[in-house]
């Protein structure tokens, strides 16, 4: 009994939206966006007859799909809104394929007529384009180009005699499942500040505002398999991945297999980085968040100098120490491989887990020197020089969603470490700055920049 029937004709009286621009993630060029959606209000007590809602001013390429009220259409007329009430407008996008590489906007005007008065609300939906694969082996001596990027929609092989280089600046996204599997040779050949980049191929949000980025377990991995050998990883990005970098067991270990440089690998569901009897040497580089902890090495020959091993995961319990090392002492020798043969030097092992499986490696081939630790300890022939129950202060803010491993100001791992350990190749970290400056050596992947006052505030 108190809603008002009658209509009002005044041209004063007109719509309130929710949004003024109605905005899309980015979506691969030839696919529908997710639904987004605006209130239409009423704000008067008289209803209000909406004469005409339309779509215009689409670019080329650009295709935008509306729901209103419940009704799938691409024109409406004569639309009733009660008095003090609303509705809701319902929108989604598909933009077509370009020849351009990066990113592109495309816009429409979502216009509303009502007593005479026309209403806009801007709609922007993003595309990318991309060279998308499926089932692809490389068969011969191959290199992708950095112009687009490229979406594996299921598997990448690299055969058995072939080489497949990647070259710096560019990335590769992944669907679900989708990875990459090496039996041959393959090499990440990023550089300071254009590194190349392995990811999932959600660039949407999960909700609100936390993008798909955020999210561990998007696609598989990168598998190298028994026969490989000679793989370079240098300035890579990888995250996302359920399996992370796995590298078969070989048995040989005068052939390495796996040199990891200035790369972060980062956010696995299970490890970023797992091996098995087989030589790997890894400078400058981060090993962040995993459910299954970081790193799982056995047997093998390892060589980490000025690593980073963190772990704050989000989605789960961790399960794991942080480093868990396999087959290292004498009571570990069952088959005819050797024993574990590694070193961390200057590294930093901490996170929301313990150090390492192995508390005690008296008797193994296993040294970690100079390394800053969460545990409480001592030294002794394995443990050289460690700072013990340290603190790195990471700028990460798990409740934010920020994960960045640099070094505050009051971190315990500046100027801890020992540089004859430090390789001359590992003297640029990844930003770009050099560990030999300040006379003294840090700890990580990270050199300590100092920060100012003023860029606390």
């Amino acid at each position: 009994s108190c809603i008002e029937d009658n209509f009002t004709t005044s041209s004063s009286d007109t719509l309130v939206f929710s949004t003024d621009t109605l905005s899309f993630d980015t979506v691969f060029t030839g696919e529908t966006t997710a639904t987004h959606r605006f209130l239409v209000y009423n704000r008067h007590k008289k209803q209000l007859r909406i004469s005409d809602i339309s779509i215009d001013g689409v670019g080329d390429g650009a295709h935008f799909y509306m729901n209103v009220d419940g009704r799938s259409g691409e024109r409406f007329s004569d639309i009733e809104v009660r008095g003090n009430d609303s509705l809701y407008v319902f929108v989604t996008a598909r933009v077509d394929e370009t020849s351009v590489d990066t990113p592109f906007d495309v816009y429409g005007n979502l216009n509303f007529v009502t007593n005479g008065v026309l209403q806009t609300v801007t709609l922007r939906a993003a595309g990318q384009n991309a060279v998308t694969v499926s089932d692809w082996t490389i068969s011969e001596n191959t290199a992708l180009t950095a112009d687009r990027p490229y979406r594996v929609m299921d598997s990448l092989v690299v055969d058995e005699g072939a080489t497949l280089r990647i070259p710096a600046g560019t990335t590769v996204y992944f669907h679900d499942k989708a990875k990459i599997r090496v039996k041959g040779t393959l090499l990440m050949e990023g550089t300071q500040g254009n590194p190349v980049r392995l990811r999932a191929d959600r660039l949407d949000k999960v909700a609100g505002s936390i993008p798909f980025q955020l999210m561990s377990g998007q696609w598989d991995g990168v598998h190298y398999d028994k026969d490989s050998y000679g793989n370079e990883m240098a300035y890579v990005e990888m995250q996302g991945s359920s399996s992370g970098v796995v590298v078969d067991s070989c048995g040989v270990l005068d052939k390495r297999k796996l040199h990891i440089f200035n790369s972060v690998l980062h956010n696995s569901s299970s490890s970023v980085l797992t091996a098995a009897h087989s030589w790997i040497d890894a400078e400058g580089s981060e090993f962040s968040d995993a459910s299954e902890g970081v790193v799982n090495l056995t047997g093998g020959k390892y060589a980490f100098n000025n690593c980073t091993f963190a772990n704050y995961y989000l989605f789960s319990a961790i399960t794991s120490p942080l480093l868990t090392l396999n087959y290292v002492l004498p009571k570990d020798k069952s088959y005819d491989n050797p024993l574990m043969d590694a070193e961390f030097n200057n590294c930093v092992v901490y996170g929301n887990a313990s150090d390492i499986s192995e508390g005690d490696l008296k008797g193994s081939a296993v040294y970690l020197r100079n390394c800053l630790l969460r545990s409480k300890g001592n030294d002794d022939d394995n443990f050289i020089n460690c700072v013990w129950g340290g603190d790195p202060k990471f700028y990460t803010v798990r409740k934010d969603y920020i994960f960045d491993y640099r070094l505050k100001n009051e971190s315990d791992a500046i100027g801890k470490g020992d540089m004859t350990l430090c390789p001359d190749a590992a003297r640029f970290d990844m930003l770009g700055n050099d560990r030999f400056a300040s006379g003294s050596l840090d700890l990580g992947a990270y050199v300590w920049i100092e920060q100012k006052e003023e860029e606390k505030q």
